[in-house]
């Protein structure tokens, strides 16, 4: 492969440029690290932004399924983290917001009193499974 870069460009606080044999993320702990399809370097950044947050966060998909989600989620429980019958309507809120835009969602305890918020966002990352949602605990 050439050093010719075609196009380089920001996702999710990283770097992806291409190439003439693919996709580079600037910040892939292995610089020869090439992926054949953009999706590939945008699903590999949006792990690492999940991964570099202290609280519990994760991916959230269209089948309302988590993806991915990182050690603070694990150790809470997939569902503390992100209870399943909120999980539906938490990934149509990020269908109505702009790519890259965050809203705010509460999850109320059972008693009604006391809630926690999480921060969510719609992300395009590969055009043949539609948007996920980012969501993390604030």
């Amino acid at each position: 492969m050439g050093n010719t870069i075609g196009i380089m460009f920001g996702f999710l606080g990283g770097t992806i440029f291409a190439s003439e044999g693919g996709y580079k993320v600037l910040q892939h702990p292995n610089p020869n690290r090439e992926y054949q399809r953009l999706s590939e370097a945008k699903w590999f950044l949006a792990l690492r932004w999940c991964e570099e947050f202290p609280t519990p966060a994760g991916i959230l998909n269209y089948q309302s399924q988590l993806s991915f989600y990182n050690q603070a989620a694990l150790r809470v429980g997939e569902n503390n983290f992100l209870p399943p019958d909120h999980r539906q309507e938490i990934f149509h809120r990020c269908l109505s917001l702009p790519a890259g835009t965050t809203a705010n969602y509460s999850i109320f305890t059972t008693d009604g009193r006391s809630f926690r918020t999480l921060e969510v966002m719609g992300i395009d990352i590969d055009p043949r499974y539609g948007r996920v949602a980012i969501v993390r605990s604030l």
